[in-house]
């Protein structure tokens, strides 16, 4: 009686539902990784999973058309059959446009459905949040732990490609603000490969290749491109399915695709080193049509003061020298004159040896006193100071400045 009894309450005590702490155990541990497990070697992490668990065989598109992320809405009721339609259409990624084939009339959801009748279209379900997380999971799984915990962003478990549906909610575990922090992450990872001459920092955050770094939609069609390239490469699973047309129900066959045997799955990438190649890749596919490039160069073209911050860099510089055009007019240096001539008033001009008098009248009496000493030989910082009564050679160097900057706005006009 007794060992029947101890039976019974371990029956009992394994059906019985969790506890709220306990779902929220389980949740945090399912979801995150703790910082000592998150080693260079193993973190990020991104994986597939091969269609060949759930089919013998699969569709695979000649030319499969670009994918697009559809969010859908989890509801309380019917979520198991919701998450199990979407794992099975997204498992077949291979078919892309065709996946909608796989299934009948009444094999959907009505979240699903309505956009398997819409026709061929290349489509990828995943739930819909608030933070964005399932649309922008290939960016997140990219970024390394130093990034991570720079932007304040979870340490997050590997992740999966393409999605297979979750039913439980994930908002409730990342910060309210996760888009932004992510946007941020991405931009710090990716600005090297978009920009190595000058950092982030040396532009201000209006600045168009800035924007375009934190824009993670534009890099979701890129990293995914990457992915599925990746497991195009990938040896089949030996099922026994010879590659041939479709049927289809009317005797004809489906052009544009091919049925054939399921591909492997495995990780796309593991560790930092195998990630910044993902990154670079990544960068190479948002150009492979020279889109990247061409808006980079437009943006280079056509840059206004605004774009730049304070910070010096050698863009700025560069921007600087093109717009006062330093490299076309007259450099401002200083020449020896001899002791005879004096300081030249207005009117005066004297082209041999570059002195412009009108130029010398724009200057205080200070300032013409530099100029005419350094026009009567004496070079040496130290020693204009000297000649002019000033301690140090600090004086004369801050008035030089000025006299350069007047003398480019005079040269220039």
């Amino acid at each position: 009686m007794t060992g029947d009894n101890t039976n019974a309450g371990l029956t009992m005590d394994e059906e019985r539902e969790l506890t709220h702490e306990e779902y929220e155990a389980y949740r945090r541990e399912t979801l995150f990784v703790e910082r000592e497990e998150a080693t260079p070697d193993q973190f990020p992490r991104l994986w597939n999973l091969s269609a060949a668990f759930l089919y013998r065989g699969v569709i695979r598109a000649d030319v499969p058309e670009p994918p697009e992320y559809v969010t859908v809405p989890m509801p309380n009721s019917g979520m198991d059959e919701l998450c199990n339609a979407i794992t099975r259409w997204n498992v077949l990624w291979e078919a892309a446009q065709f996946r909608r084939r796989f299934f009948g009339k009444d094999d959907l959801p009505k979240e699903l459905g309505q956009v398997a009748e819409s026709g061929d279209t290349n489509v990828v379900f995943v739930p819909r949040t608030q933070t964005r997380y399932y649309e922008y999971a290939p960016l997140v799984h990219l970024l390394p732990r130093e990034q991570i915990e720079r932007h304040g962003l979870p340490l997050l478990r590997g992740g999966q490609w393409p999605f297979f549906a979750d039913s439980g909610g994930i908002d409730p575990y990342f910060p309210h603000d996760f888009e932004q922090r992510l946007s941020r992450a991405w931009a710090s990872t990716v600005w090297r490969h978009m920009n190595p001459r000058s950092p982030m920092s040396g532009f201000t955050g209006s600045d168009p290749i800035r924007l375009l770094a934190h824009n993670l939609d534009f890099w979701v069609p890129a990293v995914t491109e990457v992915i599925q390239q990746t497991l195009r490469g990938l040896p089949v699973v030996d099922n026994g399915v010879d590659e041939s047309p479709p049927p289809l129900v009317d005797g004809g066959f489906l052009e544009g695709a091919t049925t054939a045997n399921p591909r492997v799955g495995t990780d796309l990438w593991r560790g930092e080193a195998e990630a910044a190649d993902v990154v670079a890749l990544t960068v190479e596919q948002a150009d492979s049509t020279g889109r990247l490039r061409g808006i980079l160069d437009a943006v280079r073209s056509h840059r206004v003061e605004d774009d730049f911050s304070q910070r010096w860099t050698r863009e700025r510089e560069d921007f600087e020298r093109k717009l006062y055009r330093k490299r076309d007019k007259i450099k401002v240096r200083f020449v020896e004159l001899p002791d005879t001539i004096p300081v030249q008033g207005p009117e005066t001009e004297v082209e041999d040896r570059i002195v412009y008098g009108d130029f010398l009248a724009l200057l205080d009496e200070r300032d013409r006193q530099i100029v005419v000493v350094l026009h009567s030989g004496v070079t040496k910082l130290t020693d204009v100071a000297k000649i002019l009564g000033y301690a140090n050679h600090s004086p004369v160097s801050k008035r030089l400045a000025r006299i350069r900057r007047l003398a480019e706005e005079h040269f220039d006009r």
